[in-house]
């Protein structure tokens, strides 16, 4: 089945935004040219399956003004998920991925450029209410907040289809729960569910992880090897932390999921596989399109479904159903007193519902059996605890200086514990913040942080 069938019969094909409730579809049966670039950048036009001629005579039907277009430069229009373009003898031609073409078929997403314009041809998304589901909890995942039920009801509506899914949330929100629940949703549930971990992998051993190698193919290479992509041959594969995936092997991935095919580095050939993606990210992803980290094509072939799940601390009336489904994964389970759960909702839970489980873990390890055990002495720094009775402002000091310590103490607490969740690796912890490495190791030096790790 096609993914445009599979498109049909999936009700709900969204993309969950965060802190709204909103989704939003990809809708293939419609789309839009947007130009890139040049004096006209920004303008949209709609695509339809009448042919429209692109130029910069008054007569074309989509009219870009700009000396390196003809008058009537190229035709083009829709074939379902396709977009014909045929040159109509421009002087400076018509290129794709800077060869120049006489006629081609684009899939949406893609880019071309007319003389020295950029046009881009974008599938529409539309805006989708959601129902949420009247469950609390699904396959692994646990939660009464009305978008992690909204993602329950994705779930079960996904799940029997084959369309690719992005997942996207910060570390720690159980994107791979997610991704687990999909699969057990779906009609491949008794077959292979591979976890690929992009950002866990040695760069130059990357490539031969994920396609597989053959005998030779490198130093080292004794025998063939398959990759993770034909582990999951009839499965799911699931790649996480897809942000980490480099742009040098992104044009490799997006043969995958349009050919279905795969190539041994190597080897000469290509194999097929049958698989489903899913991918994770605690990047954004159409973030990373705009500034160009991230393939704009790819994008659109991934993201068919795109979710966002939220961070524990939007959805901090989970918080006693979450602690008593692990207390329950517990043989000797510790019961908790009351006056800890005001504590655990004062926390701002920078490792999400992992961080949870592992206080709960530690809790029931060190305190087997005991009754009203106060889990918050737990809590990773007890300092995070952020309420209005820990911010101590002094009304004798200049609103600058006041600021400047609040500022200077969320930089300690922040930077500390993004050091503490990722093991005092500077690199790992500067991605996760979403700054540069160089100032994150300024920030350390201002505050005095030390790190026993900066590989």
């Amino acid at each position: 089945m096609s993914d445009h069938e599979n498109l049909q019969k999936t009700k709900l094909l969204t993309e969950l935004s965060a802190g709204q409730g909103v989704t939003t579809r990809i809708n293939p049966s419609r789309a839009k040219l947007f130009v890139a670039n040049g004096p006209d950048k920004g303008k949209t036009v709609e695509l339809s399956h009448e042919k429209l001629v692109i130029g910069s005579g008054s007569d074309s039907d989509i009219q870009v003004v700009d000396r390196s277009i003809s008058r009537r430069h190229a035709s083009l229009y829709r074939q379902g998920n396709l977009v014909i373009i045929d040159d109509l003898n421009s002087t400076n031609g018509s290129y794709f991925r800077d060869v120049r073409v006489g006629s081609i078929h684009l899939p949406l997403g893609q880019e071309i450029r007319f003389g020295q314009i950029r046009v881009k041809f974008l599938p529409e998304e539309e805006i989708l209410e959601i129902a949420p589901s009247s469950l609390q909890k699904l396959g692994p995942l646990i939660g009464s907040d009305q978008r992690m039920r909204e993602i329950f009801t994705l779930i079960e509506d996904v799940g029997p289809s084959d369309v690719t899914v992005v997942i996207e949330g910060e570390t720690g929100t159980g994107k791979e729960l997610v991704a687990q629940a999909i699969h057990e949703f779906s009609k491949r549930k008794n077959q292979p569910f591979v976890v690929f971990d992009c950002s866990n992998q040695p760069r130059d051993l990357i490539e031969s992880a994920l396609f597989g190698h053959i005998r030779g193919a490198y130093t080292g290479a004794t025998s063939q090897r398959d990759g993770a992509f034909s582990r999951a041959d009839k499965g799911t594969i699931f790649l996480d932390e897809l942000g980490e995936f480099g742009k040098d092997l992104q044009p490799k991935l997006l043969r995958v999921l349009e050919a279905r095919q795969v190539q041994k580095v190597g080897a000469d050939g290509y194999d097929p596989v049958n698989v489903r993606v899913i991918a994770a990210t605690n990047r954004n992803l159409k973030a990373e399109v705009r500034a160009e980290r991230f393939r704009e094509d790819l994008y659109y072939r991934l993201a068919v479904v795109k979710m966002v799940l939220p961070p524990l601390r939007e959805r901090l009336n989970d918080l006693p159903l979450l602690v008593e489904h692990f207390l329950s994964l517990h043989d000797e389970p510790c019961t908790i007193a009351p006056k800890s759960m005001a504590t655990l909702k004062s926390y701002h839970w920078p490792g999400n519902v992992r961080e949870l489980k592992n206080i709960v873990d530690r809790a029931c390890a060190l305190n087997r059996g005991r009754s009203d055990v106060d889990i918050s002495t737990y809590l990773t720094d007890l300092d995070e605890v952020r309420t209005t009775n820990h911010l101590q402002v002094d009304e004798f000091v200049s609103f600058k200086e006041a600021k400047g310590k609040v500022v200077a103490e969320f930089e300690t607490r922040y930077i500390g514990t993004l050091l503490r969740q990722h093991g005092n690796n500077i690199s790992m912890a500067s991605r996760e913040a979403g700054i540069d490495r160089k100032h994150f190791k300024e920030l350390m030096k201002k505050h005095g942080i030390q790190a026993n790790s900066e590989d």
